[in-house]
């Protein structure tokens, strides 16, 4: 799949927060940062919705994940609620995270930071068809830790 054009806003006021962008030449998120006016502070065990300024509008049959960056987990405990998060292509609102201090010191977020990842994504859409009995498979009924068990 080649690049997806994606028609991006700004909020009044965040001409300055850089647009997401890809940190390497092979990465597969682009970080995206804070738009916050004053710093963040959050607690352990506190969460707060932070906005990133950008509005975007995604073609038809394609999304935008929303993920944790793996550094800010390892090295702070931070996380997203809601992860991965969904941005539909009719959304219109601005992108807002979810971030979750589950560490044990107090994180602040500030204007500019690299909060989390975007992945975009293709998906497809489902149509559901009712039957009688579905068919066999070598797993069957076999759930939440049953692969590799006899």
């Amino acid at each position: 799949m080649g690049p997806v054009e994606i028609r991006v806003s700004r909020e009044p006021g965040c001409e300055d927060i850089p647009l997401p962008a890809y940190e390497t030449e092979h990465a597969a998120g682009m970080d995206i940062r804070a738009a916050v006016g004053e710093p963040i502070v959050l607690q352990p065990g506190e969460r707060a919705l932070v906005p990133t300024g950008l509005r975007i509008a995604l073609p038809p049959g394609v999304e935008a994940q929303v993920r944790p960056r793996s550094g800010l987990a390892m090295r702070h405990g931070l996380s997203l609620l809601n992860s991965p998060g969904t941005i539909d292509p009719d959304y219109r609102g601005e992108v807002r995270i979810i971030i979750a201090n589950l560490g044990q010191e107090p994180y602040a977020i500030r204007r500019g930071d690299r909060i989390a990842q975007l992945v975009i994504a293709p998906f497809a859409r489902a149509q559901w068809r009712c039957v009688e009995i579905l068919d066999d498979t070598g797993r069957g009924e076999g759930g939440f830790g049953s692969t590799g068990r006899q």
